[in-house]
């Protein structure tokens, strides 16, 4: 929130712009001016969301990955109002960063290496402190009263990890959408039909708000099926599951929190982005980074079981566990006591606020 530029300035203090989204996801929201100068957004009309005009290739921003489309950037682009207001606030506050005395992103350099230098190459200096949740483990000792606060917006059932205890190594598949993502009836019933007809054990976090303006009320014949092989409940301590060698893939939104998560863990991802710069996550986890799929919008369940047991046991889903295994160990590397964002961490302090 880009404000407080305003209010530093005044007070004639440093002031550091906090990115806890991805660095490609900035990057993308970075040329939304330069879409809208050339006339590509907003949208001519509401109909170019389903006629093949998001399959438009933006292939002119450095940085960007190869292949990126439209659909690939976040979601705040499909309208075709030129006031919307989360497409002007967006070019607002990115287009006013460059006042910042320095800019903390939680990623880290080797993950997206042709981004950040995009954005340093028009930004304040930039500070890569991720992934920030195993920085801050580091910092806060397990008996501090810090230790307990959270983030999460739900209160998590810790019998999930006793009930993974007794899973075979990457037998389970994780299913989290997270905090806020909605769907249809149809589109719930879906997923668990394929979840169901994949055949493997699953944990699944079906919130109460999950299905758009009912309840997630999940088919008794599906319950049944799956009583065995199956735990439902309506949130967990993601970070502690997908580090747990039961699982072996995971089911997602392309939340960024998630994706970083998966990658300390190094589980491979099917994805499913809801909005914003999920769909710019889901991308390059799909093909820069090697460690995902995509299941189309208009889920199906042959879809969702074809890409399950594909993920777990077929040839690609073994070079996607490679490919996360070895992100799990340049994560921990850039996250150590001597890693880039360790020292990163200790260089914004010493250079942006204490000037030295």
């Amino acid at each position: 929130m880009t404000f407080t530029l305003d209010a530093a300035r005044d007070l004639g203090i440093p002031e550091i712009l906090f990115w806890t989204a991805s660095a490609c996801g900035y990057l993308a929201y970075l040329h939304y001016r330069h879409l809208a100068d050339r006339g590509i957004v907003p949208l001519r009309e509401m109909a170019d969301m389903s006629n093949g005009y998001l399959d438009t290739k933006v292939d002119w921003i450095p940085g960007l990955v190869d292949g990126m489309s439209l659909k690939d950037f976040p979601s705040f682009i499909r309208t075709a109002d030129a006031g919307d207001i989360m497409l002007n606030f967006l070019m607002r506050e990115t287009g006013r960063a460059v006042m910042a005395d320095a800019i903390v992103i939680n990623t880290f350099d080797d993950l997206e290496a042709p981004a950040l230098a995009a954005l340093r190459n028009i930004l304040p200096p930039i500070f890569t402190v991720g992934p920030i949740s195993v920085l801050a483990r580091r910092a806060v000792p397990s008996d501090s009263p810090l230790a307990a606060v959270t983030t999460s917006l739900w209160k998590a059932d810790s019998t999930c990890l006793d009930w993974l205890d007794g899973k075979d190594p990457q037998s389970v598949v994780y299913v989290n959408f997270g905090s806020i993502t909605v769907m249809t009836g149809g589109q719930l019933v879906e997923f668990a039909w394929g979840l169901a007809n994949s055949g493997y054990h699953f944990v699944w976090i079906v919130r109460p708000d999950l299905v758009k303006g009912d309840s997630a009320a999940l088919p008794p014949e599906f319950l049944e099926e799956t009583k065995a092989r199956g735990l439902l409940t309506t949130w967990c301590k993601q970070e502690e599951l997908l580090s747990h060698p039961a699982v072996g893939a995971f089911l997602t939104h392309s939340g960024w929190n998630s994706i970083l998560e998966s990658f300390c863990g190094g589980v491979p991802m099917i994805c499913w982005p809801f909005f914003a710069e999920q769909q710019t996550n889901c991308k390059y986890s799909c093909t820069d980074w090697g460690v995902g799929m995509e299941i189309d919008s208009d889920v199906k369940r042959d879809e969702v079981e074809k890409l399950i047991r594909e993920v777990m046991a077929g040839d690609e889903g073994r070079a996607m566990r490679a490919a996360a295994a070895e992100w799990k160990n340049r994560a921990a590397k850039a996250s150590g006591p001597h890693g880039r964002s360790a020292v990163n961490l200790d260089r914004m302090v010493k250079e942006v606020l204490c000037r030295e």
